[in-house]
Formats: C-alpha cells, structure tokens, sequence
C-alpha cells in the first residue's frame, strides 16, 4: 500500500528551507504586480485604441480596462503556476514554487480556484493573507482553500562540481 506523504514531508522534500514565508510571498507578488500591470495597460491601450477606432463610445474605456486587468490577472497566476515553472516569474525569481498538498505540480483548474479564493483572502480585511505569517505551513486562506502550499525550491546544483 503507498504511504502519501505529509505537508511537512513535502515542505521538507520540496526544499531544504521549507515553506515560503510572508515576507518572501510579499515581495514575489510585488514583482508579479509590476509585471502584470505593464502586461494589462499595454493590451488595455492597444485595445481601447482599436474599439474607439471602430466607433465604441469612451464610457466602455473604464469597463474594458477592469475586464482586461481581471481576466488578465487570472490567465497569469492560473498558466503560470499550474505550467512546469510551478511559479509567476515574481515566485520564481524569489526561488518558491506552488504544488498541492502532496507535493505535486498543480493543474489550470485548482491554480483558478487559488486565485480567484485570493478575493476572499482580500475580502476579510487581507486577514487571509496575513494568515501566512502565522500559519505552521505558511498557507494563507486561499491556499488552504485550493489545498496548496508555496514551498522553496532546492537550489539548481552547482555546476563547477559536477565534473
């Protein structure tokens, strides 16, 4: 019979420094936030441009912006962290990676659902992320309820001794 492994023997196989603590997540969603947002105003831009071309009134600029933005910021968390980087580029770069309570790659859907529980994570005072700081595995709501951890990444060998 397979024995599954626990959170804390993910944690610890995933990575030697475990799980990726608040002020790491912080940072990586700052570099993520950067990214993102000159991602959505250039396709916003590009956008506008061509729907007021063809005639679409300037109130629609407000609603067209916020749609882009919100499906924009979907289609990034959800591609990037169910693709084989397990990680926004701001995650990667701070050397973490999202996987499921198993320690397993986690697929389009559940990163959706992880991103979308990130609105009720925001909803309750940001109290869902600050719980990332106090929790034992450093889940914050919406991890917890997408069954997700955000663990270290072993660093890469080094390779002036693999000769």
């Amino acid at each position: 019979m397979e024995q599954r492994s626990t959170d804390a023997q993910v944690a610890n196989d995933a990575a030697p420094d475990g799980y990726g603590g608040f002020w790491k997540r912080l940072l990586a969603y700052l570099v993520d936030w950067f990214i993102l947002m000159v991602i959505v105003v250039v396709v916003a831009m590009l956008g506008a441009v061509l729907l007021f071309a063809g005639g679409v009134p300037e109130a629609w600029a407000a609603p067209f912006g916020n749609l882009v933005g919100l499906i924009g910021g979907w289609l990034y968390y959800a591609f990037l962290e169910s693709s084989a980087w397990q990680a926004t580029p701001g995650k990667r770069l701070l050397g973490m990676k999202v996987v499921d309570r198993q320690g397993e790659r986690i697929g389009f859907w559940r990163a959706t659902g992880r991103h979308f529980a990130k609105i009720l994570s925001a909803l309750i005072l940001l109290v869902g992320f600050l719980m990332v700081a106090f929790t034992r595995r450093k889940q914050g709501l919406h991890d917890i309820l997408a069954g997700c951890l955000v663990v270290n990444r072993p660093p890469p060998p080094d390779k002036r001794y693999l000769d």
